[in-house]
């Protein structure tokens, strides 16, 4: 079995994946002061709490946007494991094309998201990842990782809010109703979750008018892969995807591993 750890700024996500399918997922919050020793505690206890021995994980890879994590999770799991994790960088990805002039920019989540997209999906396509950012990322026809669009999350849009109007309250991130809220609450929740809905629909219309235009046809037809953590909930408020599609993070990571 093949560990792949996805650490996000908020969230850090925990695989278990054998023969390319996530059997066992877990997630913890991400803290930027856990040492080497307090990861390895908790990876064996998620293990242990499911019955699986570390000696049938064969390695593990990890994709960090917290660099004094990545180097706490290579040893938390060197420790563990006894051998070295592989680290993703967008610098260094096999497999797939980088047409961007700074890779080393590009965070490894959203290489990870972009490769898992055209080795499941095809090329062209786009992936929305819904996380403490909100990433799109772009395969091209081609093949190439492009690039795309960063925009700040839902949860740390509705934190700020909350944060700085008095009259405002948290609440359920669900969708409202309808578009007119008719309470605060669903006033709330319609300029959140239809919000963020309607940005993913604007954007990926504009990125798909661009892929068009390159190619120098009509219109373009991709597949639109809704991922992160709000997936579930932001693809119930739109069409726009084709697929929800939870663990590509985590296989992307599995991929980019097997191509190293």
């Amino acid at each position: 079995m093949f560990l792949a750890i996805d650490v996000g700024n908020s969230q850090t996500t925990i695989g278990l994946i054998e023969n390319g399918s996530v059997e066992r997922r877990w997630r913890l919050k991400t803290d930027r002061l856990d040492t080497s020793d307090e990861l390895d505690a908790a990876l064996r206890s998620f293990l242990a709490l499911d019955g699986i021995a570390l000696a049938d994980v064969h390695a593990a890879a990890v994709a960090s946007v917290v660099p004094v994590l990545t180097d706490m999770w290579r040893n938390a799991l060197a420790h563990a494991l006894g051998k070295e994790p592989f680290i993703v960088s967008a610098a260094e990805v096999r497999g797939i094309e980088v047409a961007m002039p700074y890779p080393s920019q590009i965070g490894a989540d959203r290489i990870a998201d972009a490769v898992e997209a055209r080795g499941t999906y095809g090329s062209p396509a786009i992936v929305v990842d819904f996380g403490t950012a909100t990433n799109i990322d772009v395969v091209d026809a081609r093949g190439r990782y492009r690039g795309g669009c960063i925009a700040p999350g839902l949860m740390l849009s509705a934190s700020a809010l909350f944060e700085k109007a008095a009259k405002l309250a948290s609440i359920p991130i669900e969708v409202p109703p309808a578009p007119i809220g008719d309470t605060t609450e669903h006033a709330l929740q319609s300029g959140l979750v239809l919000g963020v809905a309607a940005q993913a629909e604007g954007l990926v219309a504009r990125i798909k008018a661009q892929l068009a235009a390159e190619e120098g046809v009509d219109g373009i037809d991709c597949p639109v892969i809704a991922t992160g953590g709000l997936s579930r909930v932001i693809g119930q408020a739109t069409d726009v995807f084709t697929a929800v599609d939870v663990d590509l993070t985590l296989r992307g990571i599995w991929r980019i591993w097997q191509a190293r």
